[in-house]
């Protein structure tokens, strides 16, 4: 049996939050969006630092230089984000690391943010790194947090931002939950407006995080075909779903042999095609049951666009 591809978390993350990095601020942070000059937003380049202790290669995820809006002198800071996808032990002291390299080379604040992004444990992660003796502190550091295990989905599926739209996937979902918050992700994506390659970017994000399984699938359509979404965004959402299908992102229903592959593909264009199309009859049933792979996915690049079955499938 195939071996599913491992997921680069750190890189589908940063990719995510460096396209929409304002708008990341602006959903957790929004009193230091309120002074940022967004215009003037640079992201740094690679940067590693080398532990004295051990000697261990860093690499930050995410700095961004910014300048203060509303000043009459050019004031900068330093954005940091890092993205950790597992649990960490002593991860605080990583973070000082990371704050007093920044401090050194830069010579600008730093406002320091850890984006939690694995699934479990749940219990609440550290804000601060402290170093104390029995007569008190002698140091304490502190870093915004962004647990998303404990973040409720339910808070963000109204916030018309795309940053909500994406990261609703990794929230704190109950099992039965799943194919209403996919939808849900895809209804606010559809109201967003957002070109092309970003649309992609937060579908293809979505769909990485949030796999149903064959069951959860039903429960997805059947969750479209009841929804209220207007006739444009259900159309927008249909189109989500059938690109996931062109591009064997939804081939996972079915991993190993390439027949079951082909089978996942075809249960899944019928289902899609029976939303747009309703029922059909008995000899196109029987012709899409015994079409090729090919074929089925030639057909996929016209449901959108087909008002009758006999359109769908003409030659």
């Amino acid at each position: 049996m195939e071996q599913a591809p491992t997921i680069d978390h750190d890189r589908l993350f940063k990719e995510l939050l460096t396209t929409f990095f304002v708008e990341f601020i602006e959903l957790f942070f929004p009193k230091l969006a309120a002074v940022m000059d967004r215009d003037s937003i640079v992201f740094l380049d690679k940067e590693v630092f080398i532990s004295i202790f051990d000697g261990r290669e860093y690499e930050a995820d995410i700095v961004a230089r910014v300048r203060f809006a509303n000043t009459e002198t050019e004031a900068f800071f330093l954005i940091h984000v890092e993205n950790q996808s597992t649990p960490e032990a002593d991860f605080g002291r990583r973070m000082l690391r990371y704050f007093t390299g920044f401090f050194e080379k830069y010579d600008l604040p730093v406002y320091p943010i850890v984006v939690f992004s694995y699934d479990k444990p749940a219990r609440a992660e550290p804000t601060r790194y402290t170093i104390g003796f029995p007569d008190g502190e002698v140091l304490r550091y502190s870093y915004r947090v962004v647990q998303l295990n404990r973040l409720s989905w339910r808070k963000f599926v109204s916030q018309h931002n795309p940053i909500a739209s994406a990261l609703m996937a990794k929230m704190k979902i109950a099992e039965q939950d799943r194919p209403r918050v996919k939808l849900e992700c895809l209804r606010l994506l559809a109201t967003l407006k957002l070109d092309p390659a970003r649309m992609r970017l937060i579908s293809g994000f979505v769909d990485t995080y949030l796999r149903l399984s064959r069951q959860e699938i039903v429960r997805f359509e059947q969750a479209i075909a009841g929804s209220d979404l207007a006739p444009a965004e259900k159309e927008e959402v249909m189109e989500i779903v059938t690109s996931w299908m062109e591009t064997g992102i939804e081939r996972g229903l079915l991993q190993g042999r390439q027949e079951g592959i082909a089978q996942g593909e075809r249960e899944l264009f019928l289902r899609l095609a029976r939303l747009r199309l309703g029922e059909p009859e008995a000899a196109i049933l029987e012709r899409v049951l015994g079409a090729s792979q090919t074929t089925i996915e030639g057909w996929a690049d016209r449901l959108l666009h087909a008002e009758s079955w006999q359109e769908l499938l003409t030659d």
